[in-house]
């Protein structure tokens, strides 16, 4: 490690306000960034700790029926207070990492770093969510732009996430024993007027819509016909936990257990 300053606001305008130093660089949870740090592959002379700040705490529903959950609530308490409204959700907060992990990662933190293998995108996509941030509100299918790469501008912090409560949905993950990331996962939510299919941990492009999934499940909701719908498997990650092939394969196979799952 080095030396660098670190802020701790107690409101949203302060976090703002102090990002707008030289080299200033949020820190959420840090699940990602303190062992980046450590490697060396980041050197900000100032870190905003944005978990002091409690109008970003919290689960609750508008009144557009909606789960909002906010950027600086960590997964432990998205794992309990989400379980009435979206139990899908809860599931996959229940799931992600280890105890440590749960009780000190953020929704906000995952999202703004948008992992190629991280589980909230797949269920900010599949949902349709809004990500809330301190200048505006983005659409989940115009906020993920790649391989950790969003629509946040400099300075910019999600400040709440919105979730649509579909009818039914699922999140199914083949779980990397060493990292507890996903190898590759499906998250799957059905609502009145479609299917959507969002797939975390397999392509190079990080997180993604399998549209030609959502159209045969929006037309017919079966897991049996899913069989023989494959993915380019040229485009998935490939290490030695896995090729791109075997994680094309297994973004079938997530997708039809998440369905079946739902009884479909």
């Amino acid at each position: 490690m080095y030396n660098f300053e670190i802020e701790k606001p107690a409101t949203i305008a302060d976090a703002v306000k102090a990002l707008g130093r030289d080299e200033a660089q949020p820190l959420s949870g840090g699940q990602t960034l303190i062992p980046t740090l450590k490697a060396r592959l980041a050197a900000p002379s100032v870190l905003v700790s944005l978990h002091g700040i409690d109008e970003m705490k919290g689960v609750c529903l508008d009144d557009d029926g909606r789960l909002c959950i906010g950027g600086a609530t960590i997964h432990s308490v998205v794992a309990k207070e989400a379980q009435a409204h979206y139990p899908a959700l809860a599931g996959l907060a229940a799931r992600i990492g280890d105890p440590a992990v749960r009780n000190r990662g953020t929704i906000g933190g995952s999202v703004a770093n948008n992992d190629p293998s991280a589980c909230y995108p797949a269920a900010v996509l599949a949902s349709g969510a809004t990500v809330v941030t301190n200048k505006r509100e983005i659409a989940a299918d115009d906020y993920f732009q790649g391989m950790f790469a969003t629509a946040l501008e400099e300075g910019e912090i999600v400040t709440e996430v919105k979730f649509p409560i579909p009818q039914s949905a699922h999140y199914e993950k083949h779980i990397q024993p060493a990292s507890r990331f996903p190898l590759v996962a499906a998250f799957v939510a059905k609502y009145a007027d479609g299917v959507r299919v969002a797939i975390t941990g397999a392509s190079e492009d990080g997180v993604f819509r399998w549209t030609e999934a959502e159209e045969m499940l929006s037309n017919s909701f079966a897991a049996d016909g899913l069989k023989g719908l494959t993915v380019d498997g040229s485009g998935m990650i490939s290490d030695l936990h896995g090729s791109g092939e075997y994680r094309a394969h297994l973004v079938g196979v997530m997708t039809r257990r998440a369905v079946a799952a739902m009884g479909g």
